[in-house]
Formats: C-alpha cells, sequence, structure tokens
C-alpha cells in the first residue's frame, strides 16, 4: 500500500550549521541532523518516503528492536516509520504527512533491508531491566540496534548477519549500578543538549474495561467526592469458590471525573476463619496485590489505596480447600466500583521493553536513564547529571511514581534551569522532525465591548505534553462540535522543531473560536518559583522567539514548591511580561477561580479545573449568584482533556443565560486589561524582535 502526495513547502530557516555532519566509515551515509544553537530542539532531513511496519502487537524486545533501528536509520534520512499507537488512528498522522509510503506486512524485511546501515547488536540483561536503557544509549553512540539474548541469536545468524558489540548479561548489579556506570563511562561520550528519562520497560497491554470472568459486586451509583459514603462493606465472594484463586478488583464508577474506588482496610474470612486483615500501603497489604496497575496511595484515613479514572488495582485470595463460604468486609469510599472473578486476568504487573521515544534518542545520541528523585541516592545521580548541562537544556520523556514523581521531578529539573518535555509515548520523532513549517496567520477576530457580564474562558489541560499533541489532543480536535464556541488549547511551542507537522494541522484547521496557547509553563514544562532568578529572565528571552513562530500569543503557567501551588512571585511575574510580552497569564489549576493585577500591570487568572460539565455548571451559577452585576466578572476554567471534549462545552454553554459570554482567552485578557484600566497592548508576535537572543 502506498500514497503519493506532495509534501508542504518550507516557509522559514532556522539556521543552516550542521551538529552532527560527520561520515560512518563502515556505510555511505551521513548524519544529517541540524541543530544550531539557536535551536532547541534538532532538525531533521526532510522525510521523501517511508517504510512503515505495524508494531502494535509485536512482543516488547521486537518493538525495542525496530525503535533503535529506527534510530539509526533516521538519522541520516527519515525512512521508517512505526504504527506504535491506535489512540488517534493507526493511519492518521501519517496520511497526513503526505508522503509515499509502503506498509510491509513482515516486519523482519526492514531488518534485513537496512541491516547494512548497522554496525551490529547491543544485548541487554532481562535480569536488570534498566540495562535496555544503557544498552540505548551504547546503540545511539555505536550504531547498533538493541535486542533480547533471544533476538539476538535470530540477528547473529543469516540473513542478518550482525555481530554482538556489546552484551550487558550480568554486568549490573542493579539500577544505580548500571547508571552510575553508564554515567561514568558514556556520558561525555553523548550529547550535553538534551536529556532522555524513560522507564526501561512498561505494563503489558491490557484490553480496557474488566475481564470477562468478572463480575460487578458493588458499586456507588452518585458521584459522591467528600468521602460522605465511607464505611466498611461486607461483599459476598461465596459465588466465585471452587476454581483456585479468588480475585478482587476495584474500579472507578464515573472514570470521567476522578474521585475513584478509595480503600483503607480489606478483612477476608473463610468459613469464618481471618485468612486476610490488611491496610493499605503496608507489608501485609503486598501478600494481596496481585495488580496495582496505576492506582496511588495515600496516607490521609490513615492509609489508603485509590483507582481514578482508568485506573484499577486488584488483590487475590486464596481460600482453603472445601470452603463453602468466602467473605471480604472493605473499608471504602467515594465513587468506587467493585467485582471479583475466579480465572486469574492478565495483569500489569508483568512488564515488557517497548520502543516510542527511543528512536530520537538514539538518532540523536542521548543518554537514557531512570532516576527516581524520591530516593535520596538516586536522586544524587539525577542532579548531577542536572548540574553538568547548560541552563536551558529540555529533559525529554517522564518520571516515575506518577504524580508524586511528576512535582518533585519537575521542581529539581527546574532547580536547575532544565524543563520537561513529557515524550515518552511519542511515536516517531525522528520522522516528524523531518517535516517542515507552513506559514500561519494568527486568525484574530475584534474583542467583544466590555460590559457587565460574566466572561468565561475555557482552556484545555495538556498542552506541555508532547505525546498529548500527537495521540489525545487528536482526538478532541476533530471533535464536529470544535469550532462552534471559543476555546483556548494549550500546545508545546517545541512541536515548531520536533513536529512541524502536527503543529501545522492544528494551526490550519483551526477556527476564529480556537486559539491555541502556550501549555505550562512558557517553552517547556517547569516551575517557575524553582527556577534560578539568575538563569530565569535570559531563559524566557531566549525561548520567546518560540512563541513569536508559533504565533501562540498566551501562555498558562503551573507554580508548585513541594507539591503545592504558590502565586507567581513579582519578579517572575515581571519576567513574563518583560520577555514573553505577555498581556496576561492563566495560572495553576486549583478549586477556585480570581483575577489579581502584579505589579500593578499584569493579569494573573486563576484557573479552576473542572472534569465534568456538571462542575462546570454549578461553578458558573455559583459565580452568578454570589455576582452583584454592577461590573463585569471574570472566570477561567481548565478542561481536564481525559474526561472533557468540545461536545461537552457546547452543550455546557447552551445552558448558560445571557448574563455569561463565553470568549477566547485573548479577548479575556483584553477585556480585564479595560475593566481595570490597563493599557491594551497588541501582540507582539512578530519574528524579529530585539528581544531574541541565540541558546547559547
Amino acid at each position: 500500500m502506498a500514497g503519493f502526495i506532495l509534501l508542504c513547502a518550507l516557509s522559514l530557516t532556522l539556521g543552516t550549521t550542521s551538529a552532527t555532519a560527520q561520515s560512518s566509515s563502515s556505510n555511505k551515509w551521513k548524519e544529517t541532523i541540524n541543530w544550531p544553537k539557536s535551536q532547541a530542539l534538532p532538525n531533521f532531513t526532510k522525510v521523501k518516503r517511508l517504510d512503515v511496519a505495524d508494531v502494535l502487537e509485536a512482543p516488547g524486545d521486537t518493538r525495542l528492536l525496530l525503535a533503535t533501528l529506527q534510530g539509526i536509520v533516521n538519522r541520516t534520512e527519515p525512512r521508517i516509520y512505526l504504527l506504535e499507537s491506535e489512540e488517534e488512528g493507526k493511519l492518521t498522522w501519517l496520511g497526513d504527512l503526505q508522503v509515499p509510503y509502503t506498509v510491509h506486512d513482515d516486519i523482519w524485511n526492514l531488518v534485513k533491508k537496512y541491516k547494512h546501515e548497522v554496525k551490529g547488536i547491543i544485548i541487554y540483561d532481562p535480569e536488570v531491566p534498566d540495562s535496555i536503557n544503557v544498552a540505548t544509549t551504547l546503540a545511539g553512540l555505536k550504531n547498533a540496534v538493541v535486542a533480547s539474548p533471544e533476538l539476538a541469536n535470530k540477528l547473529k545468524s543469516s540473513p542478518y548477519k550482525l555481530k554482538v558489540l556489546e552484551d550487558l548479561r550480568g554486568r549490573f548489579e542493579d539500577r544505580m549500578d548500571a547508571y552510575t556506570w553508564q554515567y561514568e563511562h558514556l556520558w561525555k561520550q553523548t550529547t550535553q543538549r538534551m536529556l532522555v528519562g524513560l522507564s526501561p520497560d512498561a505494563p503489558i497491554a491490557i484490553p480496557p474495561g474488566l475481564p470477562d470472568s468478572f463480575e460487578v459486586i458493588a458499586e456507588e451509583t452518585e458521584q459522591v467526592r467528600d468521602a460522605g459514603n465511607k464505611d466498611t462493606y461486607d461483599l459476598n465472594l461465596t459465588p466465585f469458590l471452587g476454581k483456585g484463586a479468588v480475585f478482587l478488583r476495584f474500579d472507578d464508577a464515573f472514570s470521567q471525573d476522578g474521585w475513584g474506588s478509595a480503600v483503607h482496610r480489606v478483612v477476608v474470612k473463610a468459613d469464618g476463619q481471618l485468612i486476610a486483615d490488611f491496610i493499605a500501603d503496608t507489608s501485609e497489604e503486598e501478600k494481596f496485590l496481585y495488580d496495582r496497575q496505576q492506582s496511588q496511595v495515600s496516607a490521609g484515613d490513615g492509609g489508603h489505596r485509590f483507582a481514578d479514572n482508568g485506573r484499577y488495582f486488584v488483590y487475590r485470595f486464596e481460600a482453603p480447600q472445601g470452603t463453602q463460604e468466602l467473605t471480604a468486609s472493605v473499608t471504602m469510599w467515594n465513587q468506587y466500583k467493585v467485582s471479583a472473578g475466579n480465572v486469574q486476568p492478565l495483569s500489569s504487573e508483568k512488564k515488557e521493553p517497548y520502543g516510542y521515544l527511543r528512536d530520537y534518542a538514539v538518532a540523536n545520541k542521548a543518554m537514557v536513564f531512570w532516576l527516581e528523585v524520591n530516593d535520596p541516592e538516586q536522586r544524587a545521580l539525577f542532579e548531577k547529571i542536572l548540574s553538568d548541562v547548560k541552563p536551558g537544556t529540555p529533559y525529554l520523556g517522564w518520571f516515575s511514581n506518577d504524580v508524586a514523581g511528576e512535582f518533585s521531578s519537575v521542581e529539581v529539573a527546574s532547580n536547575h534551569s532544565v524543563y520537561v518535555l513529557a515524550a515518552d509515548w511519542f511515536s516517531n520523532l525522528t520522522v516528524f522532525s523531518g517535516t517542515e513549517s507552513k506559514p500561519f496567520k494568527l486568525k484574530t477576530p475584534p474583542a467583544p465591548k466590555l460590559a457587565n457580564k460574566i466572561y468565561v474562558t475555557y482552556t484545555f489541560s495538556e498542552g506541555d505534553n508532547f505525546q498529548y499533541n500527537q495521540h489525545k489532543m487528536r482526538n478532541l480536535w476533530d471533535d464536529p462540535a470544535r469550532g462552534e464556541i471559543p476555546l483556548n488549547w494549550t500546545s508545546s511551542p517545541l512541536l515548531y522543531d520536533a513536529a512541524p507537522a502536527i503543529l501545522n494541522y492544528y494551526q490550519q484547521s483551526s477556527t476564529t473560536n480556537d486559539l491555541i496557547i502556550a501549555g505550562p509553563s512558557g517553552v517547556g514544562y517547569f516551575y517557575p518559583e524553582a527556577w534560578p532568578q539568575t538563569t530565569f529572565a535570559n531563559y524566557l528571552k531566549q525561548s520567546y522567539k518560540y512563541m513569536q513562530k508559533t504565533k501562540m500569543p498566551l501562555t498558562y503557567v503551573l507554580n508548585r514548591i513541594d507539591g503545592e501551588n504558590l502565586p507567581l512571585g513579582t519578579s517572575y511575574a515581571k519576567a513574563y511580561e518583560q520577555h514573553y510580552k505577555s498581556p496576561g497569564l492563566f495560572l495553576s489549576w486549583e478549586d477556585r477561580y480570581g483575577v489579581e493585577i502584579v505589579n500593578g500591570s499584569l493579569p494573573v487568572s486563576t484557573i479552576q479545573g473542572i472534569s465534568t460539565t456538571q462542575d462546570g455548571l454549578r461553578i458558573l451559577e455559583e459565580a452568578k449568584a454570589n455576582w452583584d452585576g454592577k461590573s463585569p466578572l471574570f472566570v477561567s476554567l481548565g478542561l481536564l482533556a481525559w474526561s472533557l471534549t468540545p461536545s461537552d462545552m457546547v452543550q455546557l454553554t447552551n445552558q448558560l443565560g445571557e448574563e455569561y459570554e463565553v470568549v477566547r482567552g485573548d479577548h479575556y485578557f483584553s477585556l480585564i486589561r479595560q475593566a481595570y484600566k490597563l493599557p491594551v497592548k497588541p501582540y507582539a508576535l512578530e519574528i524579529g524582535d530585539s528581544a531574541i537572543d541565540n541558546f547559547e
């Protein structure tokens, strides 16, 4: 299968200096990645034609092999494209690239086709998963592919006949041993212009929904969020006896709003005899925890485990042979959904390697690691790496330990003047970096006249997240209701370097009701208050050109210390106003809204986050009830991108009275400035502003 359409023309030239133009002694290809000092991320050679492989159902070690092969091959010219996700449709972005492509039914044909561009194999140690990351780093440095021991045997034989360059089996004892060795022996050979943080493996793919053998035995029917239904619930597990172990699963009954099952204590009895009694997040719980999936734990209420949205967790209980009655007493609350079964389900505790961003790490010869900042020993090494790079260096990938890992890790990175680009599930970045920007003119209709109304603006969350830009945002954007009401869409300005084709799609198909703005906290995800003041202003000056080139007139800022939201300090607000030319800033994700004029000149609007239309309607009705109607009121609502859609917001807006007016973010701040008698300035989005300096 092939498609034949012309690729878009180049509209802006970013530089002519090649950062890695050097030839390999063993093949004819030259490295053609272009990375001038003035650029945050590199450009790859223009993509002309693609060989496509569907690896969605392939084993993890095969996906890892293909991703590292892709990195080596695409370093010289993007020619391999992997179908790794179907969230937005397997072929959706591939079709939008508008280049000829061939889908290969046998993915090993790609290995055979490109084997001459590879110098050999790096074998990872299955006993030490973090050796996968060390192997990925070595693959970039040695022009090699990464393979499991089993795949290495296949690659050594005909028709591939690749030689083993490094065998990491038995080399490392554990994570720290692996990354300490890597830092001491490989760090200086890798690029110092980007950092890559990737989990060495990921949970196996598990079909959504309950397993067929599971039956719901208890479920909250109301959207309880205040633990008002906290109680000890008696559950009858007797119907599930007789086929081995019994599995007890907890889900979120209302997966759209994030207040799912919260479990404190579980007591299980077989014919009246105690067989389990534990509190969540204890060593005793571990004996029965079969699959924690992405559930989280909290010290609140004496300790509890909870599962929001699509998350869940499963316990396993082995009843004595001949048991006639099995019961569980569970202390739980909020929007619980409890099911049970007696057929062992798949478990996310089983993990396997994966590809995704590894092609980009290999192509750019980046060092790949996965260090937990809440562990003192690992944090020390993490900070040593961060301190080695220059201010304004990007960290691509993500962090362990979910939300707690996000808050603490972004703070530590910010402490070292390093910003984060969530990209660990971005596919084919080596291909998208070989696409070109199209000219775009910001569609700016006239702002409404100021009146005594409740002005509301809606902002979708998650825009700092590269993989959200590629996957979930595409689905939201293609909602047929988009364009009916004003919406602010947070996105990453660095798509301009890394994935112009994706940015082009959103810009070219935007309506006058769509305003694309910079996701937290500008060009990259960071916490201003955690960033050293000595480098902050210069970083904003250097990165502002991406606000100009992407025509993003506004910025949404997250500002956290120790996991707590903070007001934006006056010096940081001044830097945004001066160097980002900000007419106003969106701030935080709170359970309240409000406008503050910082330094007497910069409107800062606190975003109140919502996850359901019911939340939004309640907040706006309360705003009206507390409003005197004698002056305009401004309300900024943040829309949780994982649970709300444009159609939802159209439905909500249609329920509002004439005293409300929904506006775009740029109009919102223009109206605020008028209401507070501040100068209303035109947006400074023309390229060539004298404040723009190079990244040095």
